[in-house]
């Protein structure tokens, strides 16, 4: 019996990380997903904690087998990926990234839970990228997966009118960063996945142009080179008989010469803001900056209906932290928890949520509350729903309309 669960898990795993095993890191399923993310905070003035974007993959771009665009939209941003199956040898794919927009660099400085405007300002970014992805175990039932990126990133900064006088923004500047890692598994960019797994090791190195001091009296220093390292591991699973979801995940990361542009930084929870996000519920997006930090985090979905349409999700997450200097705490220890209601069909899924930062620092002492929202609606379904060719008439159409948050 043990062995007969143990083989329906492997293969359920499979299932669930088949998008990642087929050809290295391209995936090769079409994907039409809106995601929508906000963690609105209580106390104090906080930063905008917020992402929207159309997310898209197509395979068989331009009609070339080969060929598969990635591309996800937001308001003021574009980030896109073309890739070549196979490019380099039968196992290794090539992609071509290209990346820019408003707002992505934006800077906000947060220290010792006060968010401070007149040291925020906003950054624009164009990026162009280029990497290699090589499968080393074809026809293993987990992949392993090497990728090498290289990247090509510019900055560009400007005021905000609540900057101090005397505040001095950095300089634009050039960052040229080369990323490699290994992956084991993976998991899909989906909100709440059913099924994932993941051991991944990453080293970056990050060299800039333009290096120097800023801020008050030049009190910050914009260094030029950072290097990190970091990993993960992660498990997602769905009992079948109860469709109960347990999600488990410890990411750890070190660092040298980081800066406040390098730091790892940790808050809010906003899980598709990042490949990797650093979630704590309950604080401040981005509240926490790290030089080095190890975080563990779980999440849990009881379903409430027999259609498992409703459920109960509760969340947590602790970290010990090493903090960049000049961005100290009193505990080296955080923790937050929340729970929430999330409802999902096949085409949809809408989470709304209560987060407590358990050692967030406020104005009143330790504690800091939030609410967020996370919703996920996948077009691809929603369309065939709405256009299934054995329903006719406006009767039928708009029980159709109906029908995709039902289904």
């Amino acid at each position: 019996m043990r062995r007969a669960n143990r083989n329906l898990f492997f293969l359920l795993l499979l299932c669930g990380l088949s998008p990642l095993a087929v050809r290295g890191q391209i995936d090769p399923y079409r994907r039409d997903l809106i995601q929508l993310g906000y963690n609105g905070a209580f106390q104090g003035h906080a930063p905008l904690a917020v992402y929207a974007f159309y997310y898209r993959n197509q395979p068989a771009f331009l009609s070339q087998s080969n060929l598969t665009l990635r591309l996800a939209i937001a308001p003021t941003y574009v980030d896109s990926e073309l890739g070549i199956a196979s490019a380099l040898g039968e196992q290794t794919d090539l992609g071509f990234g290209f990346a820019g927009g408003g707002f992505a660099d934006n800077y906000y400085e947060i220290r010792r839970g006060a968010y401070l405007p007149e040291e925020t300002f906003t950054g624009h970014s164009v990026e162009t990228s280029a990497s290699v992805y090589h499968l080393f175990n074809p026809g293993a039932l987990i992949p392993l997966n090497g990728v090498l990126r290289g990247t090509a990133h510019y900055s560009f900064y400007l005021r905000n009118e609540e900057n101090a006088p005397a505040f001095q923004i950095p300089n634009d500047h050039g960052t040229f960063s080369v990323r490699t890692g290994l992956r084991w598994g993976g998991k899909e960019p989906t909100l709440y996945p059913s099924l994932a797994m993941e051991l991944s090791a990453w080293y970056e190195g990050q060299y800039r142009t333009g290096a120097g001091a800023y801020g008050l009296g030049g009190d910050h220093a914009l260094r030029q080179q950072a290097h990190l390292f970091w990993g993960e591991a992660l498990l997602a699973y769905t009992f079948p008989e109860s469709q109960q979801n347990l999600y488990v995940s410890v990411t750890a990361g070190t660092s040298v010469d980081a800066d406040r542009f390098s730091a790892y930084r940790l808050g809010a929870l906003l899980p598709l803001a990042a490949e990797y996000p650093l979630s704590l519920p309950g604080y401040y997006y981005q509240e926490i900056s790290a030089r080095q930090f190890v975080l563990a985090g779980a999440n849990y979905l009881l379903p409430l209906d027999k259609k498992h349409r409703w459920n109960f999700c509760a969340t947590g997450a602790t970290a010990a932290v090493d903090y960049l200097p000049g961005l100290e705490e009193p505990s080296h220890w955080l923790s937050g928890i929340g729970g929430g209601l999330l409802y999902q069909s096949s085409s949809l899924k809408v989470m709304i949520g209560y987060a407590y930062g358990v050692d967030a620092m406020r104005s009143n002492g330790r504690g800091a509350h939030s609410i967020g929202v996370l919703m996920q609606l996948d077009l691809a379904h929603a369309k065939q729903s709405l256009l299934n060719p054995q329903r006719s008439g406006p009767l039928h159409s708009l029980q159709s309309i109906l029908g995709v948050l039902h289904d």
